[in-house]
């Protein structure tokens, strides 16, 4: 660990492996192979084993792909890496699930292990969706899977939908959300379809055989966004809505601050507020001390330079102050709750109504943002043109040492009539 600097308190990792690669997925994955996947459990442990002198996790995340399809000894594997190096004391622990590669001993497993945390890949109820959007779950699947998490001991437990499928409609979109809600889960992550270059649904859409419909995906995310707050969930971040504790019930973490309900993803939430984070697996992308960098999307790479002994880096830079300063106000717009103009500062050195004065006036002025005395935050129209709003704040300088040109990377998947990276 430098001796000038705390330790990283967020670890993220890309478990790549999937069964069938979905029809809406441009994100990095392989198939799924037992010889292949015990050469990358063994990478991991040595990456981790690289990384642990320099990291306490309070939140770690494993994401891929699906994590899920690990099995028991390798899921056993990392897990005794973790608790052996000291990274199994996250406050917050996500494992990513697939509802068809869910067992009993696997949920107790992780629950046994600390991992306290589950995010779902649902997408649908509808069967017809399921099948078009790829998935290789069933409806009943999400019941029984979801059955098993709650047994197993879960008590946060997230959903992820999907909406604006072709073939979806307005009433079907709104069923989907009420048996969801009837599920009773702790948190719902919402994304709107969006057709990325080199997927099926992609040149499904320039084939022709189907339209996109921009007026009644905003009217789901309307949708989407009243009922849920009905229901008693809160939006804190484009995507992503969550309970607060009910009366009588101990919250799982300690509040953040008053935007941001308990349930909330506190993992997501550090990367939104610029939290350095560790990032491990084919793919993963991080950010530690001023330093941007990526592992390889290649997982014969990224296990070849593990058994070497070193990351497997694609590349690394380091951002101008001013371009990454840009880049967390980009971030921080994504919350409800904004950006607080202190933590803005304290973060990036810069005053956010200084710098960005320019702006901040014309997004109020469009009627995108409101600006209090102590934040700054986009409204709910705002919020449906978030990446026009960021390309305002964002400084595309980067620092003269970089290796590559800047590359820009808004967390998280798109919303409504926006189009943002992962």
């Amino acid at each position: 660990m430098p001796a000038d600097s705390a330790p990283v308190r967020s670890l993220y990792v890309h478990v790549p492996f999937c069964a069938h690669k979905c029809e809406y997925c441009a994100f990095y994955s392989a198939p799924a192979g037992g010889d292949q996947i015990n050469r990358y459990v063994q990478a991991l442990v040595r990456e981790l084993e690289l990384i642990a002198p320099d990291c306490q996790p309070n939140t770690a995340f494993f994401g891929g792909g699906t994590p899920s399809m690990l099995n028991l000894q390798q899921w056993q594997t990392i897990l005794s890496t973790m608790q052996r190096l000291g990274l199994d004391r996250a406050a917050e622990w996500t494992v990513e699930c697939n509802p068809a590669t869910v067992s009993a001993d696997k949920a107790r497993l992780l629950r046994d292990a600390g991992v306290n945390r589950i995010s779902m890949g649902v997408q649908s109820f509808d069967e017809s969706l399921l099948e078009r959007l790829g998935r290789i779950h069933t409806r009943d699947q999400v019941y029984r899977s979801y059955d098993i998490l709650r047994a197993a001991g879960f008590e946060n437990v997230n959903i992820d939908l999907m909406f604006a499928i072709p073939g979806q409609s307005l009433d079907l979109w709104r069923s989907t959300i009420d048996e969801a809600l009837r599920l009773g889960t702790e948190h719902l992550s919402c994304y709107e379809v969006i057709y990325e270059d080199d997927t099926p649904l992609y040149e499904q859409l320039k084939a022709g055989q189907f339209d996109v419909d921009e007026d009644l995906a905003c009217d789901m995310y309307d949708l989407l966004v009243d009922r849920l707050a009905d229901a008693g969930f809160r939006q804190y971040e484009i995507a992503n809505f969550a309970r607060s504790a009910r009366p009588g019930t101990t919250p799982p973490l300690p509040p953040l601050d008053s935007g941001i309900p308990d349930y909330a993803c506190r993992h997501n939430v550090t990367y939104w507020r610029g939290q350095d984070s560790y990032g491990l697996g084919p793919s993963a992308s991080e950010y530690v001390r001023g330093l941007r960098s990526r592992n390889w999307a290649n997982t014969t790479l990224y296990c070849e330079q593990l058994e070497k002994g070193r990351r497997a880096k694609e590349f690394a830079e380091a951002l101008a102050p001013a371009a990454r300063a840009g880049e967390l106000a980009a971030f921080g717009l994504r919350m409800n709750a904004g950006w607080p103009f202190a933590e803005f500062t304290e973060r990036t050195g810069f005053d956010l109504r200084e710098e960005w004065r320019f702006e901040l006036t014309q997004l109020v002025t469009r009627g995108w943002a409101e600006e209090t005395p102590t934040h700054f935050r986009l409204t709910r129209q705002g919020l449906r043109f978030a990446d026009a709003a960021a390309e305002l704040l964002l400084r595309p300088e980067s620092a003269p040492n970089s290796t590559t040109p800047s590359r820009i990377a808004l967390v998280g998947r798109p919303s409504p009539a926006v189009v943002l990276t992962h």
